[in-house]
């Protein structure tokens, strides 16, 4: 199973001291690769900028750190993602989950969240935070 990691999901992942659940310790440690996507860079940065997010700013600062650290891939944004994610049959309105929601259903991938909201898509594979 490879993961797909939401963006609070990675933040508390490389944030020292974080109350990780042990089902997603132990999952994180048997999955054979780890992801996160570009659209969380985008995000973090973009809720750090507005002051909606301003405990990520060191993650926003130590991105490519972070994806070491973890370890885990960044996975980049395709136009198939895009067009995907414009179109999910999901009443959602925010475009950083909806396209996290793509990515996880084109790629056949588990997305690791703690955010509710995903449970409602359609065939997508979630491990619950």
């Amino acid at each position: 199973m490879t993961l797909l990691l939401d963006t609070h999901a990675f933040y508390w992942c490389v944030r020292r001291g974080a109350d990780i659940p042990s089902h997603v310790i132990e999952a994180l440690h048997q999955a054979p690769r780890r992801l996160v996507s570009d659209i969380s860079a985008f995000e973090v940065a973009f809720k750090v900028r507005l002051g909606k997010f301003p405990g990520a700013a060191g993650l926003r600062d130590r991105w490519a750190e972070a994806l070491t650290q973890l370890p885990a891939i960044a996975l980049p944004i395709t136009t198939a993602h895009a067009l995907r994610g414009g179109t999910l049959d999901w009443d959602h309105r925010d475009p950083f989950d909806r396209l996290l929601a793509a990515q996880a259903l084109t790629e056949g991938l588990t997305l690791v969240t703690a955010d509710a909201a995903f449970a409602s898509v359609p065939g997508l594979s979630i491990l619950r935070w």
